[in-house]
C-alpha cells in the first residue's frame, strides 16, 4: 500500500505565525503603499501651508496613486508584493513617474526639488516598510514551511 504525502506544515487558526492568503497579503500591501501617499501628501500640504483639506489631499494625491496602481500591474506585484525587489522598486519607481506625468497634464507643479522629494519620500516609505516586514518575519522566524526549529 502507498502511503499518501506528508501534508504541508499547516498552522492553527490562532497562531500568530500563519502565513496570510496571497489576497490578503496584497490588500495590505497595497494599504500600505497608500498610506505612504497619504503620509507623503499631509506633509507636503502642511509644510507649504496649503491646508489639509479632503479636496486638497485628493487633488494633491491622485497623479501618485494612479501611478502607484500602474506599478502594481506593470510590476504584476499581486503575486508577490512584500519583496523589495522587485515589486517594491518596480511600483515606487513607476508611481513617481507616472505621478509627475499626471501633475504636468493636471497643470500641478512639478519642480525639480519636488521630483527630488517625492521620488527619495516615497523610495523610504514605499521600500522601508518592505523591508521592515521582511525582517520582521525572519526575526521571529515565519517561513513558508513552518516555524523556525
Amino acid at each position: 500500500m502507498v502511503r499518501p504525502a506528508a501534508r504541508p506544515w499547516h498552522p492553527r487558526r490562532d497562531d500568530p505565525s500563519r502565513p496570510t492568503s496571497p489576497g490578503r497579503t496584497a490588500a495590505l500591501a497595497a494599504g500600505l503603499d497608500v498610506c505612504c501617499i497619504v503620509v507623503f501628501v499631509a506633509i507636503g500640504r502642511s509644510s507649504h501651508h496649503d491646508g489639509l483639506t479632503v479636496g486638497g489631499m485628493l487633488s494633491t494625491s491622485w497623479p501618485f496613486a494612479v501611478g502607484a496602481l500602474c506599478g502594481w500591474t506593470a510590476g504584476r506585484a499581486w503575486r508577490r508584493p512584500v519583496p523589495v525587489v522587485p515589486a517594491g522598486v518596480t511600483i515606487w519607481v513607476i508611481c513617481v513617474a507616472v505621478g509627475m506625468v499626471l501633475r504636468v497634464a493636471a497643470g500641478q507643479g512639478t519642480a525639480v526639488a519636488f521630483v527630488i522629494v517625492a521620488f527619495g519620500f516615497l523610495g523610504l516609505a514605499f521600500l522601508g516598510w518592505r523591508g521592515a516586514m521582511l525582517g520582521g518575519a525572519r526575526l521571529v522566524g515565519i517561513r513558508k514551511d513552518g516555524p523556525a526549529g
